[in-house]
């Protein structure tokens, strides 16, 4: 049984961190372990549980900056957000469902180093493009921080898109610096009924096209639109293409009619209001849809949003794959029956023809540990990972493997 170390501040963190790089001893960083599931497991002695560093340390409205402490719940972010009709404009997704826990446990500080973003992301960015400065510990146990409160803060290295996406393996942060914006007044979906993937990528790219400021854009087939909570998604027996409009409730009612206009000549259209619109996008957003049956193993592709419906095709017969399509084709959810691989032969040479990557999201501890979990990387790349690797972390304690073997 591994150890646990809870440190209450930051300067507890650095300690633990020159006792372990000292020690040699791997490290498990997490924040509320939300997301431990995804990635390689990782073979540590102890673990360093940054739950304990919890609290919003400045919240400047006007200013549209947010820092807290890394472990902050993001639930504690988002309803102080909401008191000032404010959000967290990329849209983090939630993979507590998809992983077999309770929703809403996940942390700031997690969200940021896993660069988790939702269906806003087309519009508005990724979080590493809202994130923007730290303060944190290396491997080494040398503290540093990077980055401030402002947009152009950065002259030289931009650090803060270094660790977005790291997982923990370079360095663990203790304070986060986000860029917030006003929420939308109101959102509105435009819902298209049967189109097969050819035509709705086809549609989707219209509006995205159009000067109608499409902030969500997704297309279910028909067995995935099936399992929506939605009345109008879950009851229309067909495929459903979704687009969504926010902003002030006149612009959002202007925008939706003209979509509706453009997009209504050859097939039906519906439109979706507040509550049934906000739920929909949780679901495209959180891979809710593709949660069940808990068996089937989930994989996160993104491709250039014009090669979607021809990889999404390919994989659907070739592995009997159920999937649905976000970002307007670019990134795919699909969930595969299990294999000895998880299908990854074919999913990497799919993704491979087309460019981009493919990550295994959902996968047993067994398959995982033996797997490529997320994109080979190049020799090139590979070798500038291993020398950040050693810059940040020399004796390799953070997270070892978690995203590569041996790194």
């Amino acid at each position: 049984m591994t150890e646990t170390l809870r440190p209450e501040n930051a300067e507890a963190v650095r300690a633990a961190l020159v006792e372990a790089n000292a020690a040699g001893t791997p490290l498990e960083v997490r924040g509320a372990g939300t997301k431990r599931a995804i990635g390689r497991p990782v073979q540590a002695r102890a673990t360093l549980a940054l739950d304990g560093l919890s609290g919003v340390l400045s919240y400047e409205p006007a200013e549209l900056v947010l820092t807290a402490l890394a472990g902050t719940p993001l639930a504690e972010i988002e309803a102080a957000l909401a008191e000032q009709r404010q959000c967290l404009a990329f849209e983090p997704a939630d993979y507590g469902a998809l992983l077999g826990q309770s929703p809403g446990g996940q942390t700031l500080g997690g969200v940021i180093a896993c660069n988790l973003s939702g269906p806003r992301r087309l519009k508005a960015g990724a979080a590493r493009d809202h994130f923007l400065g730290f303060k944190a510990v290396s491997g080494r146990g040398e503290a540093f921080k990077a980055g401030g409160h402002v947009v152009k803060n950065v002259t030289g290295y931009d650090l803060s898109k270094l660790l977005a996406g790291s997982w923990g393996t370079l360095a663990v942060m203790t304070e986060v610096t986000v860029k917030v914006l006003p929420a939308p007044e109101k959102a509105r979906t435009v819902l298209v009924f049967g189109l097969d993937e050819a035509a709705a990528m086809a549609a989707l790219a219209a509006a995205l096209g159009s000067a109608h400021e499409v902030s969500g854009a997704a297309h279910l087939p028909a067995r995935i639109a099936a399992r929506s909570a939605v009345p109008y998604v879950r009851d229309a027996g067909a495929s459903v293409t979704a687009l969504r409009v926010e902003g002030p409730g006149p612009s959002a009612e202007h925008r939706c009619a003209a979509l509706r206009a453009l997009l209504g000549a050859k097939a039906a259209v519906e439109e979706l209001h507040s509550m049934n619109s906000r739920t929909l996008w949780a679901e495209i957003r959180d891979a809710t849809l593709i949660a069940a049956p808990a068996e089937r193993l989930v994989w996160r592709l993104s491709v250039p949003p014009a090669a979607g419906a021809r990889v999404g095709a390919r994989l659907a017969a070739a592995l009997g794959a159920e999937l649905y399509y976000d970002w307007a084709g670019g990134l795919i959810w699909l969930a595969v029956p299990p294999t000895a691989d998880a299908g990854a032969a074919s999913i990497r040479a799919a993704v491979a023809e087309t460019g981009g990557h493919a990550t295994l999201i959902r996968a047993p501890y067994d398959l995982r540990a033996a797997s490529e979990v997320t994109q080979p990387q190049p020799a090139a790349l590979a070798a500038l990972a291993q020398r950040l690797k050693e810059a940040f972390d020399p004796a390799g304690i953070l997270n070892p493997g978690r995203l590569y073997p041996g790194l």
